[in-house]
């Protein structure tokens, strides 16, 4: 693991090549009823590297790859008090 934090970072962006890969085949094998359109995913993840609690392409408010959460319908942004999607 990259011991790196990269602040408002995705994955790949911080040097997570093996981590981003493992999310990127776990993605692709989810069900297309599970996901959420390719624009709603960009804007989801656009949202998510302005906030400060993306360190490393991991939510801090709730540990989650945002990669990972960004995709699924039936999931929202953590932040409670400050909702991004």
């Amino acid at each position: 693991m990259n011991l790196r934090e990269c602040k408002r970072c995705l994955l790949l962006e911080s040097g997570e090549k093996a981590v981003f890969e493992t999310v990127n085949a776990y993605l692709e094998n989810l069900d297309e009823s599970e996901k959420v359109s390719d624009k709603i995913y960009r804007e989801r993840l656009n949202n998510c590297s302005e906030c400060d609690s993306l360190i490393s392409g991991m939510c801090l408010k709730c540990g989650c790859y945002v990669e990972i959460r960004a995709a699924l319908k039936n999931k929202s942004c953590p932040n409670a008090d400050n909702r991004r999607w």
